[in-house]
């Protein structure tokens, strides 16, 4: 066997265990009853250190080595090798780099860390519920202090400082410092943006909530709906309800969950939109690398780019509140004339700008704020520059500062996301990147597809995704982030697009 052939023996069956990992982390946050916590931690726990110790088999960098020099030594014939040469050299530098980030960390941190972040997830639901930081406090600072321990350690391995290599397994080759210069644009033009979007609200009549309740039977179908028109695949997924909406599974077998709230039902719409995005990226990932590195998803503001496209560039748009007023009718039945359910009205209310203390639900203008503050409270924890026991309060200041709104109580604060519980510092800045990105991908699918709002009025998504399906999704992990923008968009990642965008669509006058 060659050793690129023994080298993705071996990764497929990595795959494989974090495919495991994968469900059974659906699981937890769907089936499992509570007392089944410790149990699934350990598995869940030896899972990880399996799948680390096939990442750190002390003969792989041979092996890396007997593969480069393989791939050299061969002489493409056909322009069809010379491809399949190329993936496999992407492939060969995707595993490198999965090598690098592991061999960086002892086992025993792996399996600590692990352990650390299931045990505080559940002291998170508990706490969160219960509005009880000084309950969850000292479960993240423990969980802080296994990531710090992380962070130096593959800062020290790969040559980066420690948040750096924290965001590097989201974002490979992200500068924080691109981030900072972004982030700083975004917090100088939005305010502007959103007090002239918050005129321009009040000056309009305001438009008219549909009136609940709305049964969780009733949103449920609606969800269906809505999935089914942008593509999801039935026969290899499905949609259930956790605490905090996500996408997970493997890209042959989707799990999506959302929850509900019976006074509002765009909310979980919206929701179940924007995970939809995440699996029909992951459903499209070349076939012919699944179970390789280089058959995964470009990391995660490439993922956050095709949720936040499906739900806030195409499905909040007006020519698509055509075909979500009528579905909304019929899922609650709704009278064909009811005001509240017009498409002109639906689409008012969904990209209403009006701060808010819960990220999930901000809208557009609004968000990056929350996003900015996440990302910045992270990098002075992850940094030593702030306690846990301080956050509260720093979020508070944060959250005036940034959105404009302050929370009275800390399950509306600094409460309410799961990532930092379950060890995800790094995560956060990919939100607003994946913003930016989606406007790009989005207005260059519409320079390719003329006819896009007219197929979006009649929630027909398969132009869009197939326009999605051959730049994107198909590309794996064969370029970096920033080239795959570029050759989707012909422009490099940047927030032109997206403000271009927000003022179009808040400020313009045009329906957007």
């Amino acid at each position: 066997m060659s050793a690129m052939a023994e080298l993705e023996r071996r990764f497929r069956r990595l795959s494989h265990i974090e495919g495991a990992e994968g469900v059974l982390g659906w699981d937890w946050a769907v089936n499992m009853p509570k007392g089944g916590a410790t149990a699934r931690s350990a598995q869940m726990a030896t899972l990880a250190e399996i799948g680390h110790g096939l990442l750190t088999a002390p003969d792989l960098p041979a092996l890396f080595d007997d593969a480069a020099a393989e791939l050299d030594g061969t002489t493409p014939d056909t322009a069809e090798v010379a491809g399949y040469i190329g993936w496999q050299r992407a492939n060969l530098a995707e595993m490198r780099g999965r090598h690098a980030h592991a061999t960086a960390l002892p086992a025993d941190l792996v399996v600590r860390q692990a352990e650390a972040s299931s045990a505080c997830e559940m002291i998170w639901r508990e706490a969160r519920a219960a509005n009880d930081f000084a309950r969850f406090a000292p479960a993240l600072d423990h969980v802080l202090s296994l990531a710090r321990e992380v962070a130096a350690a593959k800062g020290a391995a790969l040559g980066l400082p420690p948040y750096a290599a924290l965001l590097d397994a989201y974002d490979p080759g992200r500068n924080p410092d691109d981030i900072d210069r972004i982030f700083t644009r975004l917090e100088a033009e939005l305010p502007v943006i959103r007090e002239a979007a918050l005129a321009a609200q009040a000056a309009r009549p305001q438009p008219v909530r549909p009136h609940g309740p709305f049964p969780v039977t009733a949103q449920r179908a609606l969800g269906i709906r809505l999935m089914t028109m942008a593509g999801f695949p039935f026969d290899h997924g499905r949609l259930d309800v956790s605490h905090h909406p996500f996408s997970g599974g493997v890209p042959d077998d989707l799990r999506i969950t959302t929850r509900y709230d019976e006074a509002d039902f765009a909310e979980s719409a919206m929701a179940v939109l924007h995970e939809t995005g995440h699996a029909l990226y992951e459903h499209g990932l070349p076939k012919a690398w699944r179970d390789q590195p280089v058959g995964l998803a470009r990391g995660m503001t490439l993922h956050e780019s095709q949720s936040l496209l499906i739900e806030m560039q195409a499905s909040r748009s007006r020519a698509f509140m055509t075909a979500f007023a009528e579905c909304a009718r019929l899922a609650f039945g709704a009278d064909a004339d009811d005001p509240a359910y017009g498409a002109d009205n639906l689409h008012a209310l969904m990209v209403r700008v009006k701060p808010g203390l819960i990220r999930v639900t901000a809208d557009e203008v609004t968000y990056p704020g929350h996003v900015i503050l996440r990302y910045r409270l992270e990098r002075a924890m992850i940094a030593g520059d702030l306690a846990v026991v301080d956050l509260p309060g720093a979020w508070a200041e944060g959250m005036a500062r940034l959105v404009g709104v302050v929370p009275d109580t800390d399950r509306d604060g600094c409460l309410q996301d799961i990532h930092w519980p379950t060890g995800s510092f790094g995560y956060f800045p990919t939100y607003s990147l994946g913003a930016m990105a989606a406007a790009q991908l989005f207005q260059a699918a519409r320079r390719a597809l003329p006819d896009l709002d007219d197929d979006l009025s009649r929630g027909d998504f398969a132009g869009l995704l197939g326009w999605l399906r051959a730049n994107v999704h198909s590309q794996g992990c064969r370029w970096s982030a920033d080239e795959l923008i570029l050759r989707a968009t012909g422009a490099p990642l940047g927030a032109d697009d997206f403000l271009a965008h927000l003022r179009q669509r808040y400020l313009g006058g045009a329906a957007a």
